[in-house]
């Protein structure tokens, strides 16, 4: 292990203990079975005749005493394991005046402590209440997962014949490999399961995730959720969506919070995680499933893209399963997924959506006008974000009988996602994180027109006047340059 001193744990050859109740005596056993030279120094008489007749050194004095630092002046490493504080200060206070080069690691009992025992010259400082904790917190986790593997399994293994997997509509990379994994759990099992959308799968990068990784998607148009003798919800309430009203639902797996209740069989929902892949991950690992290529990468891709790779929100959690993951992933088909080739439909949108752009400060909006591909929306906003001097992105367009908007932002004073429920929660549905969002408006509620040949321009005239000005109000800009593209 190395210490930073330039010093390396496997390097060091003795030892000097100051202070040996539980936590030092127990220290010292380890390092005694280990063959190392060890010193130890206590104040209480009996303790050191105890320890002595364990064939241990260990000797009567004051660990304050500068004697002390005199004394252990020639061992590697010093560890002042004292349940006083303050005489470990004094123990490190006065070690480090004898200049000499050592590395010490002392015990705190407290933050406060800890701070003060830094400040004086430790190199590691521990606080053994901490680690018990973390210790008693790791089990708890461990635990848990047990049980609700178990519970998971024991609703799968109740399933007579065919399990429905639900997704929100217009699933991404997260939901789609989510339910991916929970059908590879349900196959362990012998249960038959079909992952079931509403929408369309949005966004070249998600047709070329599904299409690469061969993940069998159902529209929900094409079956009855009646058919099918248990009904699961993955990754369901993203940017607020309604749940279904299909009926009763057996599993809820999430990382969102649900604003509404429900009465499932098994049901996880952890906000403290960012992505249900992560969940799913932990899943597959605790009941000790074997992992298909196909499902690892759609996992490890659930996770980056939730995440925006890393970028986001990232938890521990989420770092230690895309870690498992990575090395049963294909790399190729990753790399393939994250670099779709775009359409010509996505040039024609990027380019009327760089001629049309206002700008107002280092924020951006545009209007690209008609569409049929509102996959392109996401990716012009994306490059739009790539400009000089912008940090706030949304680009809208009209389809059929619908203004959409897809919003991008890497400015860590905004939530994107806030922002556009702001604007058109209360004419509008949206959806979306911090950094990234959508909305879908109904063009007769915001315009009071109906879609039609002969007034195409009149509504992108009134659509464009009126979603920029609350967009821009919704982000706090009340004037600018006003700049644009024309």
């Amino acid at each position: 292990m190395s210490t930073g001193t330039g010093i390396t744990m496997a390097s060091m050859s003795t030892y000097a203990i100051l202070g040996c109740g539980s936590v030092g005596h127990a220290v010292a056993e380890e390092l005694v079975d280990e063959g190392k030279d060890v010193l130890i120094v206590d104040a209480d008489e009996g303790r050191v005749e105890a320890l002595r007749d364990q064939d241990l050194d260990a000797r009567k004095a004051h660990i304050e005493d500068l004697e002390v630092a005199e004394t252990v002046g020639e061992r590697d490493v010093i560890l002042i394991m004292s349940s006083d504080v303050d005489a470990n200060v004094a123990a490190v206070e006065n070690i480090r005046a004898q200049d000499a080069d050592q590395f010490i690691v002392a015990r705190a009992s407290d933050p406060v402590s800890a701070d003060e025992l830094t400040s004086v010259g430790a190199d590691v400082v521990i606080n053994p209440s901490a680690v018990i904790a973390d210790s008693a917190l790791r089990a708890l986790e461990t635990g848990e997962l047990e049980f609700k593997a178990r519970q998971l399994a024991e609703v799968i293994d109740g399933t007579a014949e065919r399990m429905a997997i639900l997704v929100h509509r217009s699933p991404d990379p997260d939901s789609i490999a989510s339910a991916a994994a929970l059908k590879a759990i349900a196959a362990s099992r012998e249960v038959e399961a079909d992952i079931i959308y509403r929408g369309e799968i949005g966004h070249q990068e998600n047709r070329a995730f599904v299409n690469l990784l061969g993940i069998e998607l159902v529209s929900d148009g094409t079956v009855s959720i009646e058919d099918y003798d248990t009904v699961a919800r993955l990754d369901h309430a993203k940017g607020g969506e309604q749940p279904r009203e299909e009926g009763p639902v057996d599993i809820i797996i999430d990382h969102y919070e649900h604003d509404h209740e429900h009465e499932a069989e098994f049901s996880d929902i952890r906000p403290n995680v960012s992505a249900t892949s992560t969940i799913l991950t932990k899943y597959i690992q605790e009941l000790d499933i074997k992992l298909d290529q196909e499902v690892a990468t759609a996992l490890l891709y659930g996770i980056r893209a939730e995440t925006l790779d890393f970028k986001r929100d990232t938890t521990p959690a989420d770092l230690t399963a895309a870690a498992y993951l990575y090395p049963f992933a294909d790399h190729d088909t990753l790399e393939q997924v994250e670099s779709p080739s775009m359409s010509p439909e996505t040039l024609d949108v990027l380019a009327e959506a760089i001629r049309n752009r206002e700008v107002q400060g280092s924020h951006l909006v545009s209007n690209a006008g008609f569409i049929h591909d509102r996959d392109a929306l996401v990716q012009a906003a994306q490059h739009l974000l790539n400009l000089e001097g912008i940090t706030t992105t949304a680009v809208f367009a009209i389809a059929d009988d619908t203004i959409y908007l897809a919003a991008r932002s890497k400015d860590i004073r905004m939530d994107i996602g806030k922002i556009l429920g702001d604007a058109f929660d209360d004419i509008g549905e949206t959806a979306g994180h911090s950094t990234d969002a959508s909305a879908e408006i109904p063009l007769g509620i915001f315009t009071g027109i109906e879609v039609s040949e002969d007034n195409r321009d009149t509504l992108l005239e009134l659509t464009e006047e009126a979603v920029t000005k609350k967009l821009f109000e919704a982000m706090g800009v009340e004037g600018g340059d006003g700049a644009n593209g024309g």
